[in-house]
């Protein structure tokens, strides 16, 4: 495991740990000013870092478990991807939101302070169809 994977696991867990606790502080730390959740519905929304830090505040975006599965990390040109299947119990606006879950995240490091940030999150059920990771797999060049 390389020290960039080590480390964005590391922020990732204190992330949804704080999200669990609804500690607003450390959310706000770990999160850029020009942070979006985007949520990969039929049709997709998206909450902002002042409407997710006040849903957590609220319980109006409540997480009480998660798990991930599956990492995948990439650094591309200042930012740093972080991928993978989520397990979570959750809740949105008292709406069971548990499940399995594809996340995707982009972090990078503010300028001055070179801190970690998490700028955008991407929540998206799975693929279902055995077919289509099959297809794609199909596709691959490097095989």
């Amino acid at each position: 495991m390389s020290k960039l994977h080590a480390s964005l696991e590391t922020l990732e867990h204190r992330w949804m740990r704080a999200w669990i606790a609804g500690d607003q502080a450390a959310l706000k730390e770990l999160t850029s000013r020009r942070f979006r959740l985007v949520v990969g519905s039929k049709p997709p929304v998206m909450l902002d870092r002042k409407s997710l830090l006040d849903a957590v505040a609220n319980g109006g975006f409540v997480c009480t478990s998660y798990q991930f599965a599956g990492l995948y990390v990439r650094d591309v040109e200042g930012f740093t991807i972080f991928a993978s299947g989520l397990n979570v119990e959750a809740t949105i606006a008292g709406k069971e939101f548990s499940g399995d879950l594809w996340l995707t995240d982009l972090w990078r490091k503010t300028r001055v302070r070179r801190r970690w940030q998490l700028v955008e999150r991407i929540l998206s059920r799975p693929e279902e169809r055995a077919t289509v990771p099959a297809g794609v797999r199909a596709l691959q060049l490097w095989r």
